[in-house]
């Protein structure tokens, strides 16, 4: 399933034959919000999208691949205080090519074999750089979405980012990268 845009409620909402009444009640939203939407003046968020398109394959029937499915678990990740060094270790020891890092239980930042190469390529010294912290090398944290989100999410996200951090009731459970994709793809063609 892919999220519908604002201009597609009104289609698709007709075509299932609901009311907008019935459509806000499957949803969790309001009757009104779903007429905003449909008139063009409401700008919703990308989860009441999802609610809405969601609530509209549950009519239809379509089967919806989510984030869960996808994801690799449990998360190899490194904390701040790690060593670079580990943190490679870790990315070749599990065939990976980044890493999240996470310190009291929280997403902090993420680290990639890309930023390594980068910063070995701009003259640094590799031997004083494996012992360098993580924190001091690590890049933004990983985009988190859903465990129940639609994998079509997943796909638009992963266009600019190297991976996800799953998470579920505010706990991270896994993550996505772009080799997962490919993983997908091969198990429907079985």
């Amino acid at each position: 399933m892919v999220i519908l845009k604002p201009s597609e409620i009104k289609v698709m909402r007709a075509q299932t034959k609901l009311t907008q009444a019935k459509l806000a009640e499957l949803a969790g939203v309001t009757q009104a919000y779903i007429a905003k939407i449909e008139a063009g003046e409401a700008d919703p968020r990308v989860s009441t999208l999802e609610k809405i398109s969601k609530a509209l394959q549950q009519v239809t029937g379509e089967r919806r691949t989510t984030v869960g499915e996808l994801m690799s678990s449990p998360i190899i990740s490194v904390k701040p205080d790690d060593k670079i060094e580990q943190a490679i270790h870790l990315m070749v020891s599990h065939d990976i090519s980044q890493l999240p890092v996470f310190g009291g239980g929280v997403q902090v930042g993420s680290m990639s074999e890309t930023t390594f190469i980068r910063k070995i390529t701009s003259g640094a010294d590799m031997s004083k750089l494996l012992k360098r912290s993580v924190s001091e090398m690590m890049d933004e944290p990983f985009p988190t979405v859903s465990r129940d989100a639609d994998v079509e999410v997943a796909y638009h996200l992963l266009e600019h980012e190297p991976a996800l951090v799953v998470v579920d009731r505010g706990k991270s459970v896994g993550i996505v990268t772009k080799a997962d994709v490919f993983k997908l793809t091969g198990k429907r063609k079985s």
